[in-house]
């Protein structure tokens, strides 16, 4: 099961990977600097021209190299969660359903994302520096482990927990929610996959808006300029101080696009997988 919904997730990322890096670089872009893009038309074009139609994909290998990894851990902790706390008919409530998927989301912060996703925004940011350092992936990975050891690469982890935790409680219970009200009085009634996915794309685009600040704060303090920031705290607070309210929110239409797409087919691929996995170790 990791592996198809990671190797789905690999795919997706390599179609939808600009919008990534876009909205990295648009929550990278401080106000106070003054901001480099004028928005998502700017900042393609920019990038284009400076660095060719390859330079949108700055930073994929880290996210391609993480989505198995990534999709195990989640859908792995998630499952042994969540059959811990269905009751007796094998309902899982929307209420557990989300702590179930903040469950799988801390870890998976912890273990997959943090180190991933530090790797992608240093590689971006550096992109946009006056002398790029970071020659591919792993010429960057050793760069930053002999400049900074391990912990370069686990810079945000705090945010990133507070992310991804939150990012899989709402799409598990949005997810969970409406699973359980399509499916009414009869927990086995079928789901066909477009309805799967459509539900995955609503569960996706509720962790854009619920969480798009935190998103913002992470990708400040995993960039190359995080030693500006004593804390979370301190991040979310200079942000606010300088650039207001609506700084917290950069980034928020790239992000939805790529989000959307990537819950409602790992979700998609989730159930039917569960769905053959039942059929084959059915016992009853």
């Amino acid at each position: 099961m990791a592996s198809t919904c990671g190797l789905a997730g690999g795919i997706e990322i390599c179609i939808t990977f600009p919008t990534e890096y876009v909205k990295t670089q648009l929550q990278l872009d401080e106000k106070a600097n003054p901001p480099k893009y004028r928005g998502i038309g700017d900042c393609v074009k920019q990038t284009v021209q400076g660095h060719g139609v390859k330079g949108l994909y700055r930073g994929l290998s880290s996210l391609v190299y993480g989505s198995i990894p990534k999709s195990a851990v989640r859908f792995g902790v998630f499952e042994f969660l969540s059959n811990h706390a269905r009751d007796e008919s094998g309902r899982l409530d929307s209420t557990r359903g989300l702590l179930c998927g903040l469950g799988a989301g801390i870890l998976e912060a912890i273990m997959v994302v943090c180190p991933m996703e530090t790797v992608k925004v240093k590689f971006i940011h550096d992109q946009s520096s006056a002398n790029p350092k970071y020659k591919g992936f792993f010429h960057g990975v050793r760069e930053i482990i002999k400049a900074q050891g391990i912990r370069g690469t686990y810079q945000g982890l705090t945010a990133t927990v507070l992310k991804q935790g939150s990012n899989q409680a709402i799409r598990f219970y949005v997810m969970t929610s409406l699973k359980n009200w399509y499916k009414g009085d009869d927990p086995n009634r079928a789901m066909n996959p477009l309805v799967t996915g459509g539900f995955g794309a609503v569960a996706g685009a509720a962790s854009v808006f619920g969480n798009t600040p935190l998103d913002v704060i992470k990708t400040r303090m995993q960039g190359l300029e995080a030693h500006k920031y004593k804390s979370t705290l301190d991040c979310a607070s200079k942000i606010l101080r300088h650039e207001g309210l609506a700084a917290f929110y950069k980034g928020t239409v790239p992000r939805l696009g790529r989000v959307c797409l990537d819950v409602a087919i790992v979700f998609i691929i989730y159930e039917e997988v569960v769905k053959l996995l039942n059929v084959v170790w059915k016992t009853d």
